[in-house]
């Protein structure tokens, strides 16, 4: 029997860094024009910024010489503020260029992220929460536009402004400079051992947060429930605990973080020192001059930026890196549902759907949920019905192509489903579930979702046909009116009701209704079958229910037991199994 596997996990170590820069790649690309303007501006910055050194050392010079005048003194401050002026509207510059590209990049990536989670089929969602997905859509996201902002600003600054200062720096005094830099292995050393930590302790930090997420979700959408059983504490008590392990994780990471920036300043300080005491040899032996020494006090105290910024870096980076992992885990999903070359969909007004030996089991059970089934689903009202777990909400789900079928199993208009694009299949099929899904919007809004188009003459017939119109009217705002999140305005019935005037209103050539009648009453039950007949004439229509007044309407009924059918006729002819007959005449005693 053909299963549904698993999607294998992919291991985040072994995806390469090409291939996670390759999901960025793209939008530098496109963006690269703003991109070499802000670096431009930056480096120009910089530049500019080791200018007022030579500035310092001209005055120094000339003030220790004798030789300064006012006038050369005015010029050099001139000089400093027409450099400090171009320096703020060039820093301006390269923020709005860079770090806007950061912020363009990270919407692209929502996006990409979005649509990808759009396409995929049920398998995916059984394996991942929604907690998940949105730590994903958010700390992630903002992380690598951290990485792809800020962390690309700091590496070319810090290797622009170390590159520029050291050679300022070797002009004025080669052997000096290698004193300066005599703690430098340090910082590298640990900085590379304690960026492999950071990237581990942070990628936990972000598995945390999807569970702290999940969580909150989860409460929030039962708070009825929870609250029904006053499970309040105990469900602050979880949260709290969840909460904690979260922290707890940020301060591991806050404590490799807080040790990157006191090593680099330490070697930047311990660097200063050494200056102080060589250089001021160099200067009482009159090797160097007084203006020389301040101008490279000045350029060590610029390499120490970039001596803290490999440590700042290389967290962002790391930080970075891992999101991206996370986010490229999602990216490299693909749906199960494989679709081979596509054919057009052979047209026609009436639609048939076919099942030959159709069997499905699902990944980790041992039995079957349908085996065999053999079924042609065309115009009129076919229902169908069976006990809890006999395999109708399945047969659903493969015929909306959430699941896989081998080939040969399914068939849509004579052709198999596997050469057919979903698309065309489920735009001709309008579904109607157990759970009906309802949006925080208005009345009008949930009925037109799937055709955002509709007049209200042609939302208010649908709300008609299933039975719900003058409840509708009898809200203050009427069709207007806001039902809350997940419908908590609307009794279960309502929202059943809804959800099947939303279907109608799409007025596609087949409509499946999973169970979804089973909170009306009955004299409201009628009135719904009805609208539905009057509507869907000339369509197919797959009605699946446990009560015998809907299923009596049906041309034909299909009873499944354990995945395969065990009968089938209309209501009359069911008469003589024993399950059918029992379901009769036990909702005819309840009534």
């Amino acid at each position: 029997m053909p299963r549904h596997h698993d999607l294998p996990r992919q291991d985040e170590q072994t995806v390469s860094i090409g291939s996670l820069l390759a999901i960025i790649r793209p939008i530098f690309r496109h963006h690269w024009p703003r991109l070499l303007g802000g670096f431009v501006a930056l480096v120009v910055v910089d530049f500019l910024q080791l200018l007022i050194p030579r500035f310092v050392k001209s005055a120094v010079d000339g003030l220790s010489s004798g030789i300064a005048t006012p006038q050369l003194l005015l010029r050099l401050s001139l000089l400093v503020c027409l450099v400090a002026i171009l320096v703020a509207v060039l820093r301006f510059t390269w923020r709005f260029l860079i770090i806007g590209f950061s912020r363009i990049l990270e919407k692209k990536l929502r996006d990409r992220l979005f649509d990808h989670i759009l396409r995929m089929d049920q398998p995916f969602f059984e394996r991942w929460t929604i907690g998940d997905l949105m730590a994903h859509a958010s700390n992630d996201l903002a992380t690598v536009q951290m990485a792809c902002g800020m962390g690309l600003v700091a590496t070319v600054d810090a290797l622009v402004m170390s590159s520029a200062a050291l050679g300022f720096m070797v002009a004025i005094s080669a052997k000096l400079t290698l004193i300066a830099l005599l703690p430098m292995p340090v910082l590298i050393v640990c900085t590379r051992i304690l960026s492999g930590r950071l990237h581990h302790r942070f990628n936990l930090v972000q598995e945390q947060f999807s569970l702290l997420t999940e969580f909150a979700r989860a409460t929030l959408v039962s708070i009825r429930l929870i609250k029904a059983y006053t499970l309040e504490r105990f469900q602050e008590q979880r949260f709290a605990a969840l909460g904690e392990t979260y922290v707890r994780g940020n301060l591991k990471v806050a404590t490799i973080q807080g040790l990157l920036f006191p090593i680099a300043t330490l070697v930047g300080n311990v660097g200063m020192l050494l200056l102080l005491y060589y250089g001021g040899a160099l200067v009482i032996e009159g090797r160097i001059t007084i203006g020389s020494f301040v101008a490279f006090v000045s350029y060590l105290y610029m390499l120490i930026w970039p001596m803290m910024a490999v440590g700042w870096v290389a967290n962002l980076v790391q930080r970075g890196i891992t999101s991206l992992r996370r986010i490229h885990r999602v990216l490299d999903q693909q749906p199960v549902v494989s679709v081979g070359p596509t054919i057009p969909l052979p047209g026609g007004a009436q639609y048939l759907y076919s099942c030959r030996n159709l069997g499905f089991t699902y990944a980790g059970a041992s039995h079957p949920a349908l085996a065999g089934i053999n079924l042609e689903i065309g115009p009129g009202l076919l229902g169908m019905t069976g006990r809890t777990g006999s395999g109708k909400s399945t047969l659903c789900k493969l015929l909306l192509r959430l699941y896989p079928v081998p080939d040969g199993m399914l068939f849509f208009q004579g052709v198999d489903v596997n050469h057919l694009s979903q698309a065309d299949i489920r735009e001709r099929i309008a579904y109607v579930g157990q759970e009906p899904v309802v949006f925080a919007d208005t009345i009008a809004a949930n009925i037109a979702f799937g055709r955002p188009e509709a007049t209200m003459e042609e939302i208010e017939a649908a709300a008609r046909a299933a039975a719900i119109d003058g409840e509708i009217r009898a809200f203050n705002e009427g069709y207007q009116s806001m039902i809350g999140e997940r419908g908590v305005k609307l009794s279960g019935g309502q929202r059943q009701r809804l959800a099947l005037a939303r279907a109608l209103l799409c007025d596609r050539p087949m409509l499946i209704i999973d169970d979804a009648l089973s909170a009306i009453d009955v004299e409201t039950e009628q009135q719904v079958i009805r609208g539905i007949l009057s509507r869907l004439a000339g369509k197919s229509v797959l009605l699946i229910s446990h009560r015998v007044n809907v299923l009596r309407h049906a041309e034909r009924i299909v009873l499944l037991d354990q995945g395969r059918i065990v009968d089938q006729g209309r209501h009359e002819q069911l008469l003589i199994h024993s399950f059918y007959r029992v379901m009769v005449e036990k909702q005819r005693g309840d009534a």
